[in-house]
């Protein structure tokens, strides 16, 4: 009886295969849009080969929070030019924020910007509706057109059309999420603090970097936690509490999680690559919310996340115009660090190459754990008969960092001139290659990504 060799589409030969457990030299073969195949001397042929001798192959990066600001301020960046930056970046899907863009805050703002991420954008993405005040009665409209979840500011969030939630607002929208199974995610800064602090220094004439830095202290954090903490414990809300900037929030949210409350944390590659003397070697490049922490905070945030405090790792990838990045006020500077396209090798490079945390860790912060808290079903691991999502990372490809490489819409990032090591030399999509070996970038075929009902 003979026997017919596997035809697969794409097979990678001898690459360092990293999924959620560990690590294993092997081959992977993708056929359909998934893994069709691991394991050592596949036999098989394929449309293409890959010599994977020099790479680590990991799953894909889901970034569960990006800015891509379209539609309604597209100029800011839009799906075809941040999806691109994604990809380049190691991101097979991503998880898209209610602002800046028109926000998403009733079925017709979410259509309008399905349809949109559809035809522009390289990579599949899910969508997060908006908890604001006076939109409380559509929450189960956008749960019932597939949003992921709900995004609530507890401080100011820059927009007038996306206003903060106050407590009464938070406390309904929770319970109301709560009864939609779907989780919150809080933007965690105390609103009083944060306002009572920045008029003090507005009001005598203090508008510089250490002026905005002092007004978005760790305290507000800590507050903005353990409010939106009780108020999960009170409502059986599923809270996840995004971009965590210090050690004490991560510890906070882990305590109540042993108590049973249902919280994840999220925290940046910002909090963990730069310091906030990096604001003022970079600047407005450099500003966010919360900000950048001392050399102190971020070792004490590295020991956190090897403990195994952090949950998730997701961008805040958040850029805007030169213009809105220049101002002697630093106050009046948007807020965003635009990192979508090397928050992901930095992070391996520093993780992996200089701090010896096991690649796995990686793979689990910025795939499974992101795939399973958010509900995607078949992705986030390097598994047969899953999502072929994956990143081939060259640990030793010497470069620096230029503007003039950027693919984001406007060439700011607090990144350039960063001399790095990692590259990734590709990312493939649903077994299609989005990023790298010299292919050309299939026609746009996104899909809305929406959460596995429970």
């Amino acid at each position: 009886m003979s026997t017919t060799a596997a035809a697969y589409d794409i097979l990678i030969r001898g690459a360092t295969l990293v999924d959620a457990q560990g690590q294993r030299r092997g081959d992977l073969a993708v056929a359909d849009g998934k893994i069709a195949a691991m394991g050592q001397h596949l036999d098989g042929h394929a449309r293409q080969t890959i010599d994977g001798e020099h790479f680590f192959v990991l799953p894909g990066y889901i970034d569960a929070h990006v800015h891509l600001n379209e539609p309604g301020r597209e100029h800011w960046e839009g799906f075809a030019s941040g999806s691109a930056a994604l990809a380049a970046g190691g991101c097979t899907c991503f998880v898209d924020m209610p602002l800046n863009s028109t926000p998403v805050l009733d079925a017709a703002s979410f259509a309008a910007k399905a349809d949109t991420l559809k035809q522009h954008s390289r990579l599949d993405g899910a969508l997060w509706g908006g908890l604001v005040p006076g939109n409380l009665a559509r929450m189960k409209e956008l749960a019932d057109c597939g949003v992921i979840g709900f995004k609530a500011f507890m401080s100011n969030s820059g927009m007038d059309d996306f206003p903060r939630s106050d407590h009464a607002t938070l406390q309904e929208g929770m319970a109301r999420a709560a009864d939609l199974k779907l989780p919150v995610a809080v933007h965690a800064e105390s609103d009083e603090m944060t306002s009572r602090l920045t008029r003090d220094r507005q009001t005598r004439g203090s508008c510089g970097i250490r002026d905005y830095l002092d007004s978005r202290p760790i305290e507000a954090e800590l507050e903005a936690i353990a409010e939106a903490l009780d108020l999960a414990r009170q409502t059986g809300c599923s809270l996840h509490v995004v971009h965590v900037s210090s050690a004490s929030g991560l510890e906070m949210i882990a305590q109540a999680r042993a108590k049973g409350v249902d919280v994840t944390s999220e925290t940046c590659p910002h909090y963990l690559l730069l310091e906030e003397q990096d604001v003022f070697r970079l600047g407005p490049a450099a500003k966010c919310a919360p900000p950048l922490r001392s050399a102190v905070e971020k070792k004490r945030l590295w020991e956190a996340l090897q403990s195994g405090l952090v949950a998730t790792i997701g961008s805040d990838h958040s850029p805007s115009p030169p213009n809105l990045k220049t101002s002697a006020n630093f106050f009046q500077v948007w807020g965003g660090i635009a990192g979508a396209q090397h928050n992901y090798p930095l992070l391996f490079e520093e993780a992996v190459l200089r701090r010896k945390i096991a690649p796995s860790v990686i793979a689990r912060l910025t795939a499974l754990h992101v795939a399973k808290r958010f509900r995607l079903p078949n992705k986030g691991d390097l598994r047969v008969g899953w999502d072929a999502d994956l990143v081939l990372v060259d640990p030793d490809s010497p470069h620096e960092i230029k503007a003039d490489d950027l693919l984001t819409r406007h060439k700011l990032s607090a990144y350039v001139g960063r001399p790095t090591r990692v590259n990734v030399t590709a990312t493939i999509a649903r077994g299609r290659i989005v990023h790298g070996l010299g292919q050309s970038i299939p026609q746009h075929s996104a899909r809305i990504l929406r959460p596995n009902p429970l």
